[in-house]
Formats: C-alpha cells, sequence, structure tokens
C-alpha cells in the first residue's frame, strides 16, 4: 500500500464524533453515564475512543483510507475507560453523514447503514478495568462494486444506561461516543454540485438614518461522487458553509447584511466548492438576483414634509390675504372719514 493509503485529511471528516439517541458527554473526546442498576450515581462511567496506532494512540482524530474496489486494511483504535470500575461497551460502526447544521455525526442504533459503515468489521464488545486501555484492531473491506469517490463512516463504543421515563419507568438510553472513518474509492472522481431556489429577501428598517437588511437562500446538492467543502461569495465576502458528501442537501440561509432602500439591489451570489486534500475543484454556480428594496419609510417622510410644507405655505397665504383685507379696509374707512369730514 502507498504512503497517500492512510491520510489525515481534518476538512474532509475532521474531529471526534458524538452521535446517538441521546449523549451525555463530558469532552469532545469522552463521555459520562450511569447505570442506575447497578451503579451508584457517583459512579459514572466516562470514556474515549479514539484513532491508534498497533502500540497505543496516534494523535490522530479521524482514521481516512484510500483503497482500490475488493481491497481491505487493518486498522486500529484505542478505547480508555476513565471511570473507577469496570466496564463493558458496546463496538459498532454505522454510516456518517452530515446534518442541517453542518454537524457529522452516525446513523443511530435503530436504522440499518447501507455504505461504508457496513465496509468495518469491529469485535461486538470490549469489557475494561478501571482506567484501562484496550487497543482494538478494525478491518475496512471495500466491496468489489464500490462506486469511485468519498464514503462516510464512524466507529463508536456505546454504554447503555437507564434513566426515569415520564410515568416512572426506567429509558434505556445507548450513549455513544467515536470518531470519524472516510474511505476514498480509487476510480475517476467527478465533483459536482446543484444550486436550486437561490433568491433574497429585503427587510426595511423602521430607522430613517440605519441600512435595512438584507439575506439570501438556496439549496444545495453535492450530485458528484467527493465531498465538497461549501462557500458562498457575495460582495467579495465569502462564507464558510461546510462539508457535503456525495448524495447530500443543504438549505442555506445567510446571514443579514446591511443594504440601504435604493430601489433595486443587484447582488451577484457564487456558490463554489472544492475537494478536501485535492486539487479538484467545481465551477461555481454564479446568479445575480434583482431585489426590490423600496424606501416606503423615506418616502413617507418626504411625502410628510411636503404636506407639513404645503400646510405652512397655505397658512401664510391665508394671513397675508388677511392682512391684506385689513389694510384694505384701514384705507377704505380713512377715505370715508375724509369725505365725511369735507
Amino acid at each position: 500500500m502507498s504512503a497517500a493509503a492512510v491520510r489525515g485529511v481534518s476538512t474532509l471528516l475532521g474531529g471526534l464524533l458524538v452521535a446517538a439517541a441521546a449523549v451525555v458527554s463530558s469532552s469532545p473526546a469522552t463521555a459520562a453515564t450511569t447505570d442506575a442498576a447497578t451503579t451508584a450515581p457517583d459512579a459514572p462511567v466516562t470514556w474515549s475512543v479514539t484513532p491508534s496506532a498497533a502500540d497505543g494512540p496516534d494523535g490522530r482524530r479521524v482514521v481516512e483510507v484510500e483503497l482500490d474496489p475488493g481491497q481491505r486494511v487493518t486498522q486500529h483504535l484505542a478505547v480508555k475507560n476513565f471511570s473507577e470500575r469496570e466496564a463493558t461497551f458496546a463496538l459498532a460502526a454505522a454510516d456518517g453523514y452530515y446534518t442541517e447544521t453542518g454537524r457529522f455525526t452516525i446513523l443511530p442504533a435503530d436504522r440499518a447503514s447501507a455504505d461504508a459503515g457496513t465496509w468495518i468489521a469491529v469485535q461486538p464488545t470490549v469489557t475494561l478495568a478501571p482506567n484501562e486501555t484496550r487497543i482494538v484492531t478494525f478491518d475496512i473491506v471495500v466491496p468489489e462494486n464500490a462506486t469511485p469517490g468519498d464514503h462516510a463512516a464512524g466507529v463508536a463504543a456505546s454504554v447503555r444506561s437507564s434513566s426515569p421515563g415520564a410515568d416512572g419507568t426506567r429509558v434505556g438510553v445507548d450513549s455513544r461516543v467515536g470518531f470519524r472513518v472516510s474511505t476514498r474509492v480509487t476510480g475517476d472522481l467527478a465533483p459536482a454540485l446543484t444550486v436550486d431556489g437561490l433568491r433574497a429577501d429585503y427587510t426595511p428598517s423602521w430607522n430613517l438614518f440605519a441600512p435595512g437588511t438584507m439575506t439570501y437562500d438556496y439549496t444545495v446538492r453535492n450530485s458528484g461522487n467527493t465531498a465538497l467543502a461549501l462557500t458562498d461569495t457575495v460582495d467579495a465576502i465569502a462564507s464558510d458553509r461546510g462539508t457535503l458528501l456525495p448524495g447530500e442537501s443543504r438549505a442555506v440561509r445567510s446571514e443579514a447584511r446591511p443594504a440601504w432602500p435604493l430601489g433595486l439591489l443587484f447582488v451577484e451570489v457564487a456558490v463554489s466548492a472544492g475537494v478536501p486534500d485535492s486539487s479538484l475543484v467545481v465551477a461555481p454556480a454564479t446568479q445575480t438576483l434583482v431585489v426590490w428594496a423600496v424606501p416606503w419609510l423615506h418616502l413617507l417622510a418626504i411625502l410628510g414634509l411636503v404636506l407639513i410644507g404645503l400646510a405652512a405655505s397655505t397658512g401664510r397665504r391665508r394671513s397675508r390675504r388677511r392682512v391684506d383685507d385689513l389694510i384694505a379696509r384701514a384705507r377704505e374707512e380713512g377715505r370715508r372719514e375724509t369725505v365725511e369730514a369735507s
């Protein structure tokens, strides 16, 4: 196997995962739970699971391999029991995916895997003494008919605990903690993305002297066979939109950005993507959006000023006419008194 067979790709599948129906975690690398049936409440079970070499943890946070269809590779993981009592951990692998918020997780225990989660074989359980660390091997076997590209999974160790339910009965909960495993199957890599429903909205401000806000949203789908690190750019400002695995889609809504109501706003949005740990990129999907940003508040303010001006002008004209009428009357009376005196 070549030196590129095992490569760490933090951008593609970096970090530890915590995926379960319910997760109680003391840190990204450890989890804790208490089995009320066998353990006192003050004696929780705390553990960690990390990638490892044959002689111990090697500092990796993920496992990534590049394999040919039909190829097998053996990897190692380290399970450490931090608690003060013996504990048995269930080991399992499952397909991985990214949530709408961009967080990587794996399928829950009640959902069957159909892809890379089924390629990983690991022993079902491991029992550890207090503060013991055990190195466990697991195999990744790529099917002969596997499609080229990136396939994500995760390996986790879990402990089943129980907690009181709403009706007083105890409810079983699996707490799992583990790490990510990504397999890139060799062959033609064809990154591609599809962007739909790109639109923008303008929200005016009620402050005459403050700009309104504009947001844009769209749905992006990874229509290729590699993982994609997504980015969108507006007015030369780039925003990271996380990673999308092949076949996944995500609804993206931008943060509100200031915009003055100038009638029509023209916004160019470019959605682009690159393949992590590769020079491959996807041509940006670019679209110019036209947004109505009518300055209603400003128009109302101008209309109010015009009405005030008209009212003031009308009042001045009326006052001037009254003064002119008084002067005319005074002159008329003065002429009349002069005639009478004559």
